[in-house]
């Protein structure tokens, strides 16, 4: 039988080495995407919208609010130091944001088994529920990260 991987306990002892991995993003970091947490389970990301993110109407375009989204949920799926990849994603759009708007997505873990994960990201400005997404991951058997024999 083989033996239960606490992994939470990964995060905690290998938390600087995760770190450095998952916030290495090209794509976020050119969009401006900050992290703001990052806890077993938990991720926060927050973007200030510059005026090239906005649609034909003025207002943000879905795919920025989508790419905030989905980088918070690629940070809380891969805490673990497990290689997580995104299985499926459902978002809605509920309210607008226009350009100097600061977002804030808010990813949080549901569930989480061996090979998949569940999580809620909710996208807000100020206090305004703006977006909010459902997704799944599929989390491969790869540590992305060098373990101790220890773990």
């Amino acid at each position: 039988m083989k033996k239960k991987v606490d992994e939470v306990k990964i995060h905690e002892m290998y938390y600087e080495q995760i770190l450095k991995e998952v916030k290495n993003d090209p794509y976020a970091q050119s969009l401006g995407i900050q992290m703001t947490k990052f806890e077993a389970g938990f991720a926060e990301a927050m973007l200030e919208v510059q005026s090239h993110m906005v649609n034909a109407y003025g207002t943000v375009h879905g795919a920025v609010i989508y790419a905030l989204a989905d980088h918070a949920f690629s940070l809380a799926c891969n805490a673990y130091g497990k290689t997580s990849l995104g299985l499926s994603t459902t978002i809605q759009f509920i309210e607008s944001a226009k350009p100097g708007d600061k977002l804030v997505a808010r990813a949080t873990e549901l569930k989480r088994n061996y090979r998949t994960g569940f999580y809620r990201i909710d996208i807000l400005h100020e206090q305004n529920l703006i977006a909010t997404m459902e997704a799944v991951s599929y989390r491969k058997d790869h540590y992305f990260i060098e373990l101790d024999d220890l773990v």
